[in-house]
Order: structure tokens, then C-alpha cells, then sequence
């Protein structure tokens, strides 16, 4: 086909970033309008406090917790884990992430291949015998790279079995609302665990998606705990962790990010944007099917239109 340079009609499929219809980055409209107000305002960039911008990390907690939603709810994990469980296949920094730290990873089947279908009697097979203070690492929403999702019953039983194991959830939802299209129907996990189920858990949160910030390096660590002072003592260590890992956190970015939450017309305007996206992609992914169909491709052999897999609008892989 040629080099990209040569070529104008290929393609990067290998970058996980939103592309509009001629190929380009888009810039959803309400960041635009947020960081017109910014400069309006007069944007200066001086240092953040360590822990960050605290208006950004408030209105993340109350986005995806909604009424769940407490000041210093944080707990530690550092002397608790026994192991940590990832599912195969997933995000391949999962692995280096916990491995460099030096903690054992338990990889378990998430995926069949035979029914292109989550395996779950695989995920309650391994939960049922997993070591207590044991880690899982849980995709939210838009599982990464297969798109399977566990459905709303089936989380239940996730919940229950890693309760009753007395297992820590850690959540990475890197594309709540960008999956759906509803931020709270993609943030269904994260409530159901830590409101209903009364579970500490741990989430991890990125705007590097849903919000178009891919550059900014926007997110978030949230840890609920059913302890006060188990949260003032986990908020010192995490001053600590920042203080020596990066010093200072970025600070445009969560500017941005925090006039889009806090702002409820440009919430509103961020809402319709995942949307656009969510939708435009859901368009794109069946038209892709239904052009291998016409081709008869051979890929055809090992991907079905049956799948709960299609349910998101990432559900052909995602990065």
C-alpha cells in the first residue's frame, strides 16, 4: 500500500484517539469553550499543591460516584496485597505496571474464543479461589481489547464472590460515557461496589478519551475506605508518592477538565459530545461489518455480529 507519507488513504490503527470524518484530531467543541473561558479568565501556570488541582479531583469524585460521593473517602494498599489478578487478554501496562513494582500478576481467562463471548465461568471460577487481599484489576466499562463487557447481573456476582473473598477492586475506566454514551451507565460498576455492595475499592481515573485530552495527561486516583483515618493516613502517603514520582502534577489539562465538570452548561455540551462520539463510532463498526460480509473475508471466521462484544461502541478492540 505504500508509506503513510505516500499514501493519504491509510489508515493508524495501531493510536487509540478519535478521528472525525476526514481522518483529523477532533477537539470536542465543549473543551473548546472551556478553554476559551480559561483564557478569558487569565490562565497563569504556576505550580499545583501535590496533591493537584482540588477543584478537578472534587468534581471527579462526585462525576463518578454521583450521590456516593464523600470528601477523604481513600484507603492503602501498599501492605495488603497478596497478588494481583488481570485478565488475558488485557491492556498490555497492567502487567508492567504492578510487575515493576514487584507483585506477583495472576492472569486469568477472560475471553473464549469458541463462543467470542466473555468466559465467565472462568472470572467466577477464578474469584472463588483467589487469595483474600488479593487485587483484581476491573475494566469499567469497553473491556480492553476485547469490548466484552460483563452485563449488570453479572457484575452483581462479581461483586458478591469478590466481597465474600475479601478481594480489593481497582478500577481502570478509561472510557466511561465514551463507551455508551451515558457516563452513568458506563460508571455502573464503580457505584454498584462501592454504594451498594459497601466495598472499598480503588479507581483510576483518565479524561484522556472521553474528553479528547489525549497529550494532557488528565486523571485521577480515587480510593473510597469505610475509615476516616484510614483516608487522612492514605492521603499523606499518596503527598509522598507524588512528591517523588513527578513532583508536580500537570496543570492545564485538569484546568480544562474541571471547567467541563463543574460548569453545567458545559457538562451538558461535554454529555452531547461523548455521545457524537459514542454513536459515530457504533455507526462505523457495523458498517465495517457489514462491508467484511460483502468482501467474504476470513476475518469473518473469528468475529461474530452476535457477540455481547458489539453491545459498545469499541467492542472490534480497543487501545
Amino acid at each position: 500500500m505504500g508509506s503513510q507519507e505516500t499514501e493519504t488513504s491509510n489508515l493508524n490503527l495501531g493510536q487509540g484517539t478519535y478521528r472525525d470524518e476526514e481522518g483529523n484530531p477532533w477537539v470536542l467543541p465543549s473543551v473548546n469553550k472551556a478553554r476559551e473561558s480559561l483564557l478569558a479568565q487569565g490562565l497563569q501556570h504556576e505550580y499545583l499543591p501535590i496533591l493537584g488541582f482540588q477543584s478537578f479531583r472534587e468534581e471527579t469524585a462526585k462525576i463518578i460516584l454521583g450521590d456516593l460521593f464523600k470528601e477523604q473517602a481513600s484507603t492503602s494498599l501498599s501492605h495488603q496485597i497478596t497478588q494481583d489478578l488481570i485478565s488475558e487478554p488485557t491492556w498490555s501496562n497492567h502487567h508492567q505496571i504492578f510487575q515493576s513494582l514487584g507483585f506477583p500478576c495472576e492472569s486469568f481467562k477472560y475471553y473464549n474464543h469458541d463462543t467470542k463471548n466473555l468466559d465467565v465461568e472462568s472470572y467466577y471460577s477464578t474469584l472463588r479461589q483467589a487469595e483474600p487481599n488479593s487485587v483484581e484489576i476491573l475494566h469499567a466499562c469497553a473491556h480492553n481489547p476485547t469490548g466484552c463487557d460483563p452485563s449488570k447481573e453479572q457484575w452483581r456476582e462479581i461483586a458478591d464472590l469478590m466481597k465474600a473473598r475479601q478481594l480489593f477492586p481497582l478500577f481502570d475506566p478509561a472510557y466511561l460515557g465514551f463507551n455508551s454514551g451515558n457516563f452513568a451507565e458506563d460508571a455502573f460498576p464503580i457505584r454498584l461496589f462501592i454504594g451498594e455492595m459497601k466495598m472499598e475499592a480503588g479507581v483510576c481515573v483518565s479524561f484522556a478519551k472521553n474528553m479528547g485530552l489525549y497529550g494532557e495527561r488528565v486523571g485521577c486516583v480515587l480510593v473510597s475506605a469505610n475509615d476516616k483515618q484510614v483516608a487522612v493516613n492514605t492521603q499523606s502517603m499518596l503527598e509522598m508518592l507524588e512528591r517523588s514520582e513527578i513532583s508536580n502534577t500537570p496543570a492545564f489539562g485538569a484546568r480544562i477538565a474541571s471547567q467541563l465538570l463543574e460548569n453545567d452548561e458545559l457538562r451538558h455540551m461535554w454529555f452531547q459530545d461523548m455521545m457524537t462520539m459514542s454513536y459515530r463510532i457504533r455507526s462505523m463498526r457495523v458498517e465495517l461489518y457489514e462491508k467484511l460480509v460483502s468482501f467474504v473475508t476470513p476475518f469473518l471466521q473469528h468475529f461474530s455480529v452476535g457477540c455481547s462484544c458489539l453491545q459498545g461502541p469499541l467492542g472490534l478492540g480497543t487501545i
